[in-house]
């Protein structure tokens, strides 16, 4: 007879993620895959998706979102360059998972999320988890949060066809924002953006992504 627990499953199915879906997939930074290793992501889907937490898809959270795939917040976080005395903002906060993961390799995040019952959410799941350093704000993401700025590195996770220049404002000198740009239905591009240290940018291609639209005031 198995004595294995929901949290020995899980821890479990976590490590065969990151070693199959992660590190055999080119993500090669040790802080993310520690990150990745470190994070319960079962605690941040709906309950009756629990099963499904480390399957290799986006799953809903409501409210028409969703949690990114494993691969893909890897692989954003990859791309971001993040370091430990790095201060993030999240654009699209969600249920909190990708904020988590990030709190794990920087200084400070910051989270921002359009509807206040998810954002309600991850505040309670990141606290119960005691992941102190992360900050939750209800808002439109394309604002900012000014009052915190500059970052140096800003996240955008949910898909628009442009990033708000209020955001590579509020990018610091040598910053990195990561964005899939593109329509709500159609195709999408995972652009990276760098601010030099004169505050001119530059950016690349990433890849062909599929997001949920970012969701803005009205």
């Amino acid at each position: 007879m198995s004595c294995e627990t929901d949290s020995d499953l899980f821890a479990r199915r976590r490590h065969v993620m990151v070693e199959r879906q992660l590190n055999a997939r080119g993500i090669a930074d040790p802080a993310v895959l520690k990150a990745m290793a470190m994070v319960p992501r079962e605690a941040f889907v709906p309950l009756g998706r629990r099963a499904e937490a480390y399957d290799d898809h986006p799953l809903p959270i409501g409210h028409g979102q969703t949690i990114s795939q494993p691969f893909m917040v890897a692989f954003m976080m990859e791309a971001a360059r993040l370091t430990q005395d790095d201060r993030v903002l999240e654009v699209g906060l969600g249920s909190g998972y990708g904020a988590a993961v990030a709190s794990r390799i920087v200084r400070q995040v910051y989270g921002i999320e359009r509807h206040k019952e998810l954002a309600d959410g991850a505040t309670m799941r990141l606290d119960r988890l005691g992941y102190r350093n992360v900050c939750v704000r209800i808002g439109d993401g394309t604002k900012g949060w000014p009052d915190e700025a500059p970052f140096d590195a800003i996240i955008i996770s949910a898909a628009a066809q442009d990033v708000s220049p209020t955001l590579f404002e509020q990018l610091a000198p040598g910053g990195r924002l990561v964005a899939p740009i593109g329509p709500a239905r159609g195709a999408q591009t995972l652009m990276r953006f760098l601010k030099d240290a004169d505050g001119y940018l530059s950016s690349e291609t990433l890849g062909a992504v599929a997001f949920v639209p970012l969701v803005l005031d009205d």
